[in-house]
């Protein structure tokens, strides 16, 4: 008896400890608040905001401390922490995972292996969406839509239920990227299913307790509100704007937003009864106003407030803070991967759409080429909210101070922390800690006042000690024209205008050659000078198409893609070589053609990389022509060899059918997949 009341007084003891020890590291909270911790990717209450106070009010000019730094591998997940952990999603080569993190040091304490790799060298590798915290319990997504929970101390698997496959999910084209919402004992997601629009799981069992709605869900996770006292929860799918009761899912209000595909990914904002949303392709951001919802009426629709086209959302959302809101318009019709987006970091009014003040550039941050512009740079970034702050992770890696300032912009401090590498994450604020990653490596910096950095390790590192390196943009000055929507099929009219552009290329190509072989080499010697034509002209081909697509498009003002010819080129010569052979092969032959094969091979992986570096994901086709035209260039240089001293220009035609057919051969199979 006295051993179980021993045992007893020492789990209450410990868990006093516990409790006191978890209110000394939350000293950053005010009185009377209690400690939740960062439990999901948009903060305590959905809105990006921290109650925690005493932030430094500057940084040094070295940065702020730096308490660890660690690779952690693709993917776009936040970090959510309460007490001295932190969680997040990842990927490696070896799979996807959950990770939970010594929040002081970035000591893996668990890990769980939940599936393969995701599109691993795609343009967007890894999970998107960010676990959530609840109950001891960690909830997460994958981008195959399964839904899992586990328990935060130890890992394990408490349940799991893949909602694509349960529900017949539609609507994220781009893999499942809904963070769970949790209220109370419910798991509320967007799946897209018919009759499951809208779904709501049991946190303990996984069990469903209601699904609602038929419109394809989005990437937007769920947002729970009230309304006049009634539990409510927003759903921004892909073509629609819903709102439904908390508890039974019965839908109180929807109002259609477009036609066929559409996406949102950022979250709205509530201040009752008024919900602000903004949306990519340059849509804009709309103010609804939400009716009180009588019981047992039908669904209603919207009333809209109103509209603004001055402020687009896409993959990082929006703050309200004092009746304003402010985040990245954003210009360019979605973000790219492959430069930074372009825009203007905003201050709106929430209650009119009046844009108050903005600070950016049409233009990507650095360009190469021009020289670097005077004006404020903030671009689009992840916002999180305290201490009348605006603490900001922009894309290019750099972490912002500025003031809460609905006048005028007011920074305070900036420094390069993820430097080298675009980012999309937000960063996440707990203890007077801000926990930011990129695709490769994840970083704690702290940002209290280092008057209450008492447990700080006994060693902190500085923002020297960070591999990272300044972002230049590349892509921007490569592709200075570059398609709206990289990842549409091209056109029959850009397709025909590509083609016609690189066949004339090659026909001025002839002629150079011609006519430089005419020059250089002696008339008798006509061997030779076929051999230095062919020669010019494929170098003169070759060069003018890589350079092409950045400086024809440049010129022109549209967008023209020539690199598919300098395939061509690479690969007629590796063909032409192998049909010059004679009976007796030299070694300086052998040694010319394995140089072609080198040469095309290397062609085919620098075409490849700066295709899918600037999200050209049509590249493929071109890759797959020139075996489909093999055959042809074979019977090409055949017959070039048997037509003897015939006109150049005779030459010249056959190597165009041949770059036509490897043109044509690649649209064929391009209309066939699409």
């Amino acid at each position: 008896m006295c051993r179980d009341v021993c045992r007893v007084l020492l789990v209450v003891v410990a868990w006093a400890l516990s409790s006191l020890d978890l209110r000394a590291q939350n000293s950053f909270l005010p009185e009377g608040v209690d400690d939740v911790g960062w439990p999901s990717v948009r903060g305590r209450d959905h809105n990006g905001h921290s109650p925690e106070a005493r932030l430094a009010e500057r940084w040094p000019e070295a940065g702020p401390p730096v308490l660890w730094v660690k690779e952690l591998g693709q993917g776009y997940s936040a970090f959510v922490a309460h007490g001295r952990r932190v969680f997040t999603q990842t990927q490696s080569l070896a799979g996807q995972y959950v990770v939970c993190l010594d929040a002081d040091t970035g000591r893996i304490i668990w890990e769980h292996r939940y599936d393969l790799p995701y599109d691993p060298v795609g343009v967007y590798p890894g999970p998107r969406s960010t676990p959530t915290l609840a109950e001891d319990k960690v909830v997460f997504t994958s981008p195959s839509g399964l839904v899992c929970c586990l328990g935060a101390s130890t890992g394990d698997v408490v349940w799991s239920v893949n909602v694509n496959q349960k529900y017949h999910g539609a609507g994220c084209e781009f893999g499942y990227a809904c963070s769970p919402t949790v209220v109370g004992k419910q798991v509320l997601l967007a799946v897209g299913g018919p009759g499951a629009s809208l779904v709501s799981l049991h946190l303990d069992d996984g069990r469903e307790l209601w699904k609602s709605g038929d419109d394809p869900a989005s990437y937007t996770p769920l947002l729970p509100i009230q309304r006049a006292g009634r539990d409510c929860v927003v759903g921004l799918l892909q073509n629609a704007l819903v709102v439904c009761d908390l508890h039974t899912g019965r839908q109180l209000a929807r109002v259609k937003l477009s036609e066929h595909y559409d996406e949102h990914s950022a979250w709205p904002i509530y201040r009752e009864p008024y919900l602000w949303f903004a949306a990519p392709f340059r849509a804009g951001a709309t103010m609804l106003r939400i009716p009180k919802f009588e019981e047992g009426s039908d669904v209603v629709g919207l009333d809209r407030v109103w509209h603004h086209s001055d402020f687009s959302n896409d993959v990082l959302s929006s703050v309200l803070v004092d009746g304003h809101v402010y985040g990245f318009d954003i210009i360019d019709v979605q973000s790219k991967t492959q430069r930074p987006s372009r825009g203007y970091f905003r201050c709106q009014d929430f209650e009119t759409g009046k844009i108050k003040w903005s600070v950016g550039s049409q233009r990507a941050h650095r360009d190469p080429f021009e020289e670097p512009f005077n004006e404020p740079y903030v671009g689009q970034a992840g916002v999180v909210v305290a201490d009348g702050k605006l603490l900001m992770l922009n894309e290019i890696g750099e972490l912002i101070l500025a003031r809460v300032n609905a006048e005028r912009y007011e920074e305070v401090s900036r420094v390069s922390v993820l430097g080298g590498e675009l980012v999309w994450t937000p960063p996440t604020l707990h203890r007077g800690r801000l926990y930011l990653r990129n695709q490769s490596r994840a970083v704690c910096v702290y940002v209290g006042d280092l008057d209450l950095f008492v447990d700080r390790p006994k060693t902190t590192m500085s923002l020297a000690d960070i591999p990272q390196s300044n972002y230049v943009d590349w892509a921007g000055a490569i592709l200075s024209i570059e398609p709206e929507y990289a990842f549409d099929v091209p056109s029959s009219e850009w397709l025909w205008q590509w083609f016609l552009i690189t066949e004339l290329m090659l026909l001025v190509g002839h002629m150079i050659g011609g006519l430089t072989s005419r020059l250089v080499v002696a008339r008798t010697d006509f061997d030779r000078r076929q051999s230095w034509a062919n020669g010019v002209a494929r170098t003169f081909t070759f060069v003018v198409a890589a350079l092409g697509t950045t400086y024809l498009s440049r010129w022109t003002g549209r967008f023209l893609f020539t690199w598919p010819l300098t395939l061509f080129v690479a690969f007629e010569i590796v063909v032409a070589q192998s049909r010059s052979r004679t009976q007796f092969v030299t070694s300086g032959q052998r040694w010319k053609e394995r140089l072609a094969v080198v040469c095309v091979l290397l062609t085919c992986a620098t075409y490849f990389a700066l295709c899918r570096r600037l999200s050209l994901v049509f590249e493929w086709v071109f890759l797959a022509g020139p075996p489909v035209a093999f055959p042809f260039l074979v019977l090409s240089a055949k017959w070039q060899r048997r037509l003897g001293k015939l006109a150049p220009m005779t030459r010249c035609c056959w190597q165009m059918l041949g770059y036509a057919t490897f043109y044509g051969a690649s649209v064929a199979l391009l209309k066939l997949k699409y």
